[in-house]
Order: C-alpha cells, then sequence, then structure tokens
C-alpha cells in the first residue's frame, strides 16, 4: 500500500488566468448571463451536420442572418458533400456572392466537401482535430461544429468571445487559442458550450464593440470593464487602438 502523504496542492483546482476574477464570481456571472438569455444558441440554420459545417464555413466576417439568407439556394442546389464535391466554383461562387470572401469561400467549401466524400465516406467527422484538418476549417469554426454535433466539450474563440473575454475580465490574452485554455479553467466541461453561446449573445446584445450601453447591461455589477475609458462608450483592445 501507498502511504506517501498527499501533496496539500492535489486536491486544489487549476490555476486560475493571469488577472481573472474568482471562480465564484465567474460562475455568478454566467448565472446571470444565462437568465438574461435562456435561449441563447447557434443562429445558423441548418438540418444536418453537414448544412452545419458549411454555414459555419460561410459565416466568416459575415453575419448569420446574411448566411441563412444565402444557405437555402445553396443547399438546395447541393444537398450533400458529394454533390457540392462535384460543384464548378463558379456556381458555387454566384450563389454565396453576397457572403463576401465568395471566391475563397467556394473554393474552400467545394475542397472539403471532395475530402469528405473521398475520405470520410461522405460523413462530416464530428471530432475536432479531424475537422481542423478539412479545407478552410480553423480552430474556431472546427470547435464551433464539433460541440454542436458531439459530446466533445469545447469552447471556441470568435470575436465576440474574445472582446468580452477581456472586458469582462476572464482573460487578458489576444491569442484566440489561449484566450480559449483561460476560459476553460473557469468554468466545468459541462458549462462551455452554453458559455460560449452566452457571451456571442451578450456580445451582439448590449455589449456591442464600439458603442457598449453599459446602462442596459444585465451583469454590469460584475464587470469590470476591462478596456472602456471613463465616460466614453468606447472599446479599446489591450493596445487602446
Amino acid at each position: 500500500m501507498n502511504t506517501r502523504a498527499r501533496s496539500p496542492q492535489a486536491d486544489k483546482p487549476s490555476a486560475s488566468p493571469r488577472g481573472a476574477p474568482k471562480p465564484v464570481a465567474v460562475q455568478a456571472l454566467f448565472d446571470q448571463l444565462e437568465a438574461l438569455y435562456p435561449t441563447a444558441g447557434t443562429a445558423l440554420n441548418h438540418t444536418s451536420p453537414y448544412e452545419l459545417l458549411v454555414a459555419v464555413v460561410l459565416s466568416a466576417q459575415c453575419t448569420d442572418a446574411r448566411v441563412n439568407l444565402v444557405t437555402p439556394a445553396l443547399f438546395a442546389r447541393y444537398p450533400t458533400p458529394q454533390a457540392l464535391a462535384e460543384a464548378s466554383q463558379d456556381d458555387v461562387e454566384q450563389l454565396i456572392r453576397s457572403c463576401g470572401l465568395f471566391r475563397s469561400k467556394a473554393k474552400n467549401l467545394i475542397a472539403l466537401a471532395q475530402r469528405i466524400a473521398n475520405e470520410h465516406g461522405g460523413e462530416v467527422p464530428i471530432e475536432r482535430a479531424r475537422l481542423e484538418r478539412l479545407p478552410g476549417v480553423g480552430a474556431k469554426t472546427a470547435g464551433v461544429v464539433s460541440m454542436q454535433i458531439s459530446d466533445e466539450p469545447a469552447f471556441p474563440v470568435d470575436t465576440h468571445v474574445q472582446r468580452l473575454a477581456f472586458r469582462l475580465g476572464l482573460s487578458q490574452r489576444r491569442v484566440p487559442a489561449q484566450i480559449e485554455r483561460d476560459l476553460t479553467l473557469l468554468l466545468p466541461p459541462s458549462r462551455w458550450v452554453r458559455a460560449h453561446h452566452l457571451l456571442i449573445w451578450h456580445g451582439r446584445g448590449p455589449c456591442d464593440a464600439r458603442c457598449p450601453d453599459c446602462e442596459a447591461c444585465g451583469v454590469r455589477a460584475l464587470c469590470p470593464r476591462n478596456g472602456l475609458v471613463a465616460g466614453v462608450k468606447r472599446f479599446r483592445w489591450l493596445t487602446g487602438a
């Protein structure tokens, strides 16, 4: 039998990121956000993992509302990865033109559809690491898709999450992967998906990037307002730009 004394550090939780609020305050913050946005979730319309993946790729530097206007015609023309894999780039470009960056997006969509059709039996892989290896799919896109279609916990960082993580004092990092690591240290994995959506909804609501409405904010009592200059409703990201 091992009689070696346990280290006093053994039962302590993982260290929080530097400058982050105490875990109790973090729990209270997200409990309040949960009360404010009980229906928070993805705004991208989809009926399958394939449709979700395509929609998330299209959402880069584009609003979800615009993506939802574009995808019905795209999915009617190309309802499966196999169909999209055989599409012409010109045709896909015309269908997604209003989403912005349509040439590179069309190229990536066809390439990822070909990879799914040829290497994954026509089924979108659900693991984040495998999704990241698809053309045009980065860590954020893979995380967003994986957390919706699998049980793999993730806390992907988009522009809203990045901005609010700093502003709310949850992370002082600037690199999304580092911000994600900080956030995952603050909450149990069971809350990551909900917390991701809650930050996005709050960022699309009163916690706007350029003109946050702090008076209407439901978590203002818990917010340190990092990056906000006193008396000026403007966000400044670390460098003060």
